[in-house]
């Protein structure tokens, strides 16, 4: 029996965050949007989800305003997916979450990604601020840059696992490169 997407009954913020957020991989996705994951096919070689499973999470995200779809600048017909403002707004609850694994479940040799702030790259600390400056991080100024317990991928990792042992800031495309062009189709050679 599938359970249901909505928690009857139960009529607080906390419920209905969860509705939008709450399902499995769901928050997955808002991480791997964080660090800049933007195409379908990204997100399903990286989390190995289903497509069906993909396909509606993203909706149930975009169709509450928390992402969008969107043209990818330069190809004008290929769609990506983005972080509406609301969706970045969704940050602190990601961080916290990522810190609380990392101080419970952490890989061995220490945290697996180390957030800093791009202007100092000093770290920062649970909450967001800047160890170095002790401003409160913007999430466009947040680096991110491997920690010590951060394996190297291997030889069969998918582009996004080889592309987050980089350093990058958050929201920035993680993998840049385009499509190649479609070849014309050609007609039967006279």
């Amino acid at each position: 029996m599938t359970l249901p997407r909505d928690y009857r009954g139960q009529t607080c913020a906390l419920a209905r965050s969860m509705e939008i957020v709450g399902e499995r991989w769901t928050l997955l996705i808002l991480r791997d949007a964080f660090h800049g994951v933007r195409r379908f096919g990204e997100f399903a070689a990286h989390l190995a989800v289903p497509r069906a499973v993909l396909t509606d999470r993203l909706t149930t995200l975009t169709e509450a305003g928390v992402m969008e779809r969107r043209a990818e600048p330069g190809t004008g017909r290929r769609e990506v997916y983005g972080l509406t403002p609301k969706g970045v707004a969704l940050w602190p609850a990601v961080r916290a979450l990522t810190a609380w694994g990392e101080e419970f479940y952490a890989a061995e040799g220490g945290p697996r990604r180390v957030f800093r702030h791009a202007a100092d790259e000093a770290a920062l600390t649970p909450d967001g601020r800047c160890t170095g400056c002790g401003d409160a991080v913007p999430v466009p100024d947040v680096l991110v840059t491997p920690g010590p317990g951060l394996a190297p991928p291997g030889p069969d990792a998918d582009p996004v696992t080889a592309a987050l042992t980089r350093p990058h800031r958050l929201l920035h495309p993680l993998i840049t490169t385009t499509a190649p062009p479609r070849r014309p189709t050609r007609g039967p050679q006279s």
